[in-house]
């Protein structure tokens, strides 16, 4: 898998008491499929340690930082700022260009509707289809489609390790 530089997942709008599992499925999917780190808006000490917890048993070196001015993260960010929504261009029409920017990606994920600011402050508004669809999978087919799959085959040397197996499940736990 070869990377340039950092990609992040900027997670907007985390309302705890909602949407804590699925803001911690967007953090699982963005580190099995190749990001860094997970930026949240909201300081929810559950994803967080949910995260850790992962890394620490499964392996790799993901983050999870919390920001309290997007904005000002977004219009910081030094590389390009890949917003994924319905109402881009398509992800197949742009993936070329965005692979080929120099310097890191900041994907920018919402919880409920994204304010306009989001749009205007992004490199690249991206629609993984152009219907209603949820951010965990946006953010697994870019990360797919930017890696060509590659991505897929990382070893995270973790403690914990699966071993394929036709039938049942099988782990190394160390």
């Amino acid at each position: 898998m070869v990377k340039k530089g950092r990609i992040v997942v900027l997670r907007l709008g985390h309302r705890p008491a909602r949407d804590k599992r699925i803001t911690t499925h967007v953090g699982l999917v963005a580190r099995c499929f190749g990001a860094d780190g997970l930026v949240l808006t909201v300081d929810d000490r559950t994803v967080i340690e949910s995260m850790q917890d992962v890394c620490e048993r499964w392996g790799g070196s993901f983050f999870v930082d919390v920001v309290s001015d997007w904005r000002s993260y977004m219009k910081g960010w030094k590389g390009v700022v890949v917003h994924l929504t319905m109402y881009g261009l398509p992800l197949d029409d742009t993936i070329d260009e965005i692979r080929e920017a120099a310097g890191d990606v900041l994907l920018v994920v919402g919880a409920e509707k994204v304010p306009p600011d989001v749009y205007r402050l992004a490199t690249y508004n991206v629609s993984v289809g152009s219907q209603p669809h949820s951010e965990v999978a946006a953010v697994a087919l870019f990360l797919d489609r930017y890696f060509k799959g590659e991505e897929l085959k990382r070893d995270f040397n973790g403690r914990t390790r699966v071993i394929p197996s036709k039938e049942g499940k099988k782990a190394v736990i160390g």
